[in-house]
């Protein structure tokens, strides 16, 4: 891996350089494919002797399951297989690492199949494989579960209250990093200090402190779950499904099931739609033992429903957050105390909330709490900068308060606040290079601000928000071929272009065009191990691979054209697609054809895991109308702002910012599991949960800034998560700045707007 080069002087390299392919819009290598049909997806894999499944899922939030008999199913004409928790097996409940943290295997396993309790409603049972999907489907139903029904709490507050039901009578809250001997529903309780916040908020001249409550929401991609397993007469496990993580898929499958991952081989399909939700296995170890137990391959395809009831939302969370400012607009001090839902299993993303909080301003004094806490709900899972759009909306309200306070601009306080390098989080890490303060005086400078917004009822509203993005490792390799193309395999599943992000790095190395490189994303076999699609990382670190990998093709093409000129193959320059050696000179394509003449083919790869991941900041302009009469919130104009580092491909940087910042407006005015008192989604329709379309939105403008990452050779920063970050405390602001009401939580629907301005209206001093 190349080493991390100086940040000033990398920064200054890439601002000069003239990039012949990158910063370029090709068609995208997929394309066609896909607006044409042909593109298969999980659901389209059709195979030979193919069998269907179906699940039984529970309808209690809580219960323990008494007893459960099959044979009324397995009579039936047609089922040819029934598995339970019983047919997983019991390997312990010992931590396994999947490449993103250690995760418990049992809460694992018991999130595929319940065993002895069902914790939400929609926790898988059992799972059927039968001739036809309607003979699966019938069969379902004949299962006969004894069920005991326990209470359900839903909410953080509800879980963590004295003499609140226990989810799991094993689980020990783990505080402040040591194990206890205390059983209850919070999985761990974490501290992050700097400074002395008592000494700051002493020097503060202003203090705001809030409580704020977000819902739970989905990523609402439109493809289902799915998993197609055949169990082959060999021994060995083939899987196909589609995935933000094959090898994830892989070894998360082989740990539950037990056996070796060299026994597994999962091939990703096309994916409709991810945002952190198909990283987490649901339908493949069922699948798996369906089939190994018929001898077929066995096909499961969630429902609607099912996707809303049983696969991982975001979590739910209750926040409260104080802040202390000084006259002059500095902040001085800045406390959090974040309890986050995990849904029936622990790890909630609480940490990387508590990580984000305030990340985006230098503060000398900051103390974050964070709670991991069980609740009766599926098990959470990413979307999109994970915990951190719950901490924004929290954190961002409050600093806007600070500024009307003050009564200085809102984008100033920031641009006062603003992190910077050097600036250490309260998590300990110190940025490095970053452009938030790029991101701010873009936005004060842009003419959306600088435009007044007129008329009644409308108002204006600003945020920022962070993701720090990952590495994790990645794997490519390229092979030349004759007429001067390359082929590039790589591992990462593409979601939203980047197999063209990917190809057009390889092809800026070998001085070629995009279109000159077939790029093509490969089973668990076929290349080396690659991390998730996920945490902004595959353009980064997916794109460090092919960039090395193509530094090792060059390499040996230079080996190859000394060998044609007779010189040492140190004597050889590569440049702008050209190998030069005195007065010779070939080009990449004209090399390629000589292979043959020099040893035959050429083949480079790489395998990296790269660190110098930067982080991206991102920042939202936001206008708003308020109806008086229904509190209906109507966007009138939405600008995005976002640091790429070098945007590789602008319309897909472009793309991510405004997917994101819709995604966020769902979030903030619309969307949430609407939960009855027994724990039951209430909304579990794509009619019921209300997630924004192009009728309530305004065209999304896109600003890119580009403050090149020095932790990368091309100064890329993943763009995929920050953008969802800001939207909601910016519509938070806007709306507070039309009506005078601060909301404090999500969504910000009318019915509860409107309760909101009738509290202002019978007390306007409350309020205050």
């Amino acid at each position: 891996m190349t080493h991390k080069p100086d940040s000033y002087e990398h920064n200054m390299v890439l601002a000069q350089k003239q990039f012949r392919v990158l910063g370029t819009r090709p068609i995208r290598h997929d394309g066609v494919d896909k607006v044409t049909g042909r593109a298969l997806y999980g659901a389209d894999i059709d195979l030979s002797g193919l069998i269907h499944g179906a699940i039984l899922r529970s309808p209690h939030a809580h219960a323990r399951i008494v007893s459960i008999d099959t044979s009324a199913a397995e009579a039936m004409e047609g089922v040819l297989a029934v598995v339970t928790a019983a047919d997983l097996g019991d390997s312990g409940d010992k931590m396994i690492d999947l490449g993103e943290g250690e995760q418990n295997l049992s809460f694992l396993r018991g999130n595929v199949l319940a065993s002895g309790k069902a914790l939400y409603k929609g926790h898988a049972v059992a799972g059927v494989a039968a001739a036809s999907l309607h003979v699966a489907q019938e069969a379902v139903k004949r299962i006969r579960v004894e069920w005991e029904p326990l209470p359900a709490v839903t909410t953080t507050q509800q879980a963590m209250a004295d003499g609140a039901p226990v989810l799991h009578d094993g689980l020990r809250t783990k505080e402040l990093g040591k194990e206890t001997d205390q059983t209850g529903n919070v999985a761990a309780h974490f501290r992050y200090d700097k400074g002395s916040p008592d000494e700051g908020f002493a020097q503060a001249d202003v203090i705001v402190e809030r409580s704020f409550d977000t819902a739970t929401v989905h990523q609402g991609y439109i493809e289902p779950q799915n998993a197609t397993a055949l169990w082959n007469n060999d021994g060995r496990l083939q899987i196909w499904t589609s995935t933000q993580g094959s090898f994830v898929v892989r070894d998360t499958t082989a740990a539950i099931l037990d056996i070796p991952v060299s026994q597994v081989k999962v091939t990703p399909m096309e994916i409709g739609g991810g945002f952190g939700g198909k990283i987490p296995v649901y339908l493949e170890p069922v699948a798996a033992l369906l089939s190994k137990k018929t001898g077929r391959p066995v096909k499961l395809v969630m429902s609607r429903q099912d996707v809303f009831e049983a696969t991982g939302p975001t979590p739910g969370s209750h926040i409260r957050v104080k802040m202390g400012a000084t006259n002059d607009g500095r902040i001085v001090a800045a406390e959090a105390w974040m309890a986050y839902e995990a849904g029936a299993y622990p790890e909630s993303f609480v940490v990387p909330g508590a990580m984000c909080v305030f990340a985006c301003y230098d503060i000398d004094n900051i103390r974050v709490d964070g709670f991991d806490v069980v609740v009766n709900k599926p098990s959470t899972a990413a979307y999109r900068a994970p915990g951190a759009t719950n901490a924004a909306f929290a954190a961002e309200s409050v600093v806007d308060e600070i500024a009307e306070k003050l009564g200085v601009d809102p984008l100033d306080l920031r641009l006062k606040n603003a992190a910077k390098e050097g600036t250490r989080r309260a998590d300990g890490v110190k940025f490095p290079r970053i452009g938030l303060v790029e991101v701010l005086e873009a936005m004060k400078a842009h003419p959306h601000y600088q435009t007044p917004l007129e008329g009644p009822h409308r108002g204006r509203g600003v945020a920022v928000g962070f993701w720090f993005n990952v590495g994790l490792e990645s794997s490519c390799s390229i092979s030349v071929n004759s007429d001067g193309t390359i082929s590039l395999v790589e591992g990462s599943t593409d979601i939203g272009g980047t197999r063209t992000s990917i190809a057009m790095q390889a092809a800026e190395v070998l001085g070629i065009s995009a279109e000159e490189v077939r790029p093509s994303v490969a089973d668990t076999d076929s290349v080396g191990y690659t991390s998730v699609t996920g945490g902004s990382r595959v353009t980064f670190a997916t794109g460090w691979a092919a960039h090395n990998a193509a530094q090792d093709v060059v390499a040996q093409m230079k080996e190859r054209a000394a060998i044609l000129w007779g010189v040492d193959a140190g004597a050889v320059e590569f440049a702008d697609g050209t190998f030069r050696s005195g007065d010779n000179s070939l080009a990449f394509k004209e090399l390629a054809k000589k292979l043959s003449e020099t040893g035959g083919p050429v083949t480079g790869r790489a395998t990296v895991h790269p660190k110098g991941v930067g982080g991206s900041f991102a920042g939202n302009i936001v206008d708003v109308e308020v109806d008086p009469e229904t509190a209906k919130t109507k966007i009138l104009r939405f600008t995005a702002f976002q640091d790429a580092g070098k945007a590789i491909h602008p319309s897909y940087v472009e793309g991510q910012m405004q997917g994101g910042s819709v995604q966020g407006i769902g979030w903030g005015l619309n969307e949430e599991y609407f939960m009855t008192d027994q724990g039951v989604m209430a909304n579990s329709t794509l009619l019921d949960y209300r997630m924004p379309t192009a009728l309530d939105l305004p065209m999304i403008d896109t600003c890119i800034i580009e403050v090149a990452n020095p932790g990368h050779p091309f100064g890329v920063r993943g763009v995929g998560e920050a953008s969802i970050v800001p939207p909601p405390g910016a519509l938070a602001n806007a709306i507070h700045n039309a009506t005078g009401v601060r909301m404090s939580r999500l969504p910000m629907s009318p019915p509860r707007l409107m309760e909101a301005i009738w509290a202002l209206e019978s007390n306007p001093i409350a309020a205050d």
